[in-house]
């Protein structure tokens, strides 16, 4: 099964384009989901992380995901000890899905994931697909999105790699600055390629 990656940066419309190549029946697996669901309640990860952070912990048992984040935030050294506890799960996990779906006999695969280049995760793949979009796009997306004055979106934009190092590696690139039938046709077409047997491996 040929597996493709899907990044862009914040507010480019990466998970909008990875709920169209669903639509077309190509199953996508979403990194931000697997990373939920291993800390889910009642989970190992999730026991592992209160071990480790005691008081992250909601009154119903769950992830306080704002108290976990709270307690890393600035400080390399817990960062990398939650680091340490989630990716080898998310790994884990991604590739258990991956193999459920090959023995399904799917022969193509998405997996979407903001950090694909910043964790050097391309090398693994047939193919990187990238989603841009203009900042100013990426600004108006941020403000109808999470309420983000242009100044506070302009520095979590500012805070990631550029689009453009993004680029440089990527098999396709989805421009996301048109309408929403621009970005499909987008999508069709880079799918007919991907379809028609197009990987990097071996090539």
């Amino acid at each position: 099964m040929r597996v493709f990656g899907l990044t862009g940066n914040i507010g480019t419309g990466k998970s909008t384009v990875a709920s169209l190549f669903a639509e077309k029946g190509v199953p996508v697996i979403d990194a931000d989901l697997v990373a939920r669901d291993v800390v889910a309640k009642g989970s190992e990860g999730l026991r592992e992380i209160e071990a480790r952070f005691p008081g992250v912990l909601a009154s119903d048992g769950s992830l306080d995901r704002k108290a976990l984040a709270a307690r890393v935030f600035g400080d390399e050294q817990e960062r990398l000890a939650l680091n340490a506890i989630l990716h080898p799960r998310i790994g884990q996990e991604v590739k258990n899905r991956l193999e459920r779906l090959a023995a399904q006999g799917r022969d193509l695969a998405i997996y979407e994931a903001a950090l694909i280049v910043e964790n050097r995760l391309e090398h693994g793949l047939d193919g990187l697909i990238v989603v841009t979009a203009p900042i100013v796009e990426q600004l108006r997306r941020l403000h109808l999105r999470d309420g983000l004055p242009e100044a506070a979106a302009r520095e979590r934009i500012a805070a990631q790699l550029p689009q453009s190092e993004k680029v440089a590696k990527a098999d396709f690139v989805i421009e996301n600055a048109g309408p929403p039938e621009l970005l499909r046709a987008q999508v069709s077409r880079v799918l007919d390629k991907l379809r028609a047997g197009y990987t990097r491996r071996g090539t």
